[in-house]
């Protein structure tokens, strides 16, 4: 346990942002998870809504830094192009 001020301060910052940060990326795991779900119902329209949704929320993820670029992209080619197949 700290026994400085800041320190004590910094251990709350950090735990939130933590929290923010894991929130986050299971939104985005979320998310991925439904839209295969949709694409495997094959509902074109309610898969289309949720990849727009998917594809802001990884967005922010790598720009939060949570998330790599290259698997961030890799992430929206493949639903992408799973989306693309039904048609």
């Amino acid at each position: 346990m700290p026994n400085i001020k800041s320190s004590k301060k910094a251990v709350k910052v950090i735990a939130k942002k933590t929290d923010n940060n894991h929130e986050l990326k299971a939104r985005v795991k979320n998310l991925i998870k439904s839209t295969d779900i949709a694409i495997k119902d094959g509902d074109i329209e309610k898969a289309k809504s949720l990849f727009t949704e998917t594809q802001t929320n990884i967005d922010h993820a790598v720009s939060k830094g949570l998330i790599k670029s290259n698997t961030a992209a890799r992430q929206k080619s493949r639903l992408s192009s799973k989306i693309k197949e039904m048609k």
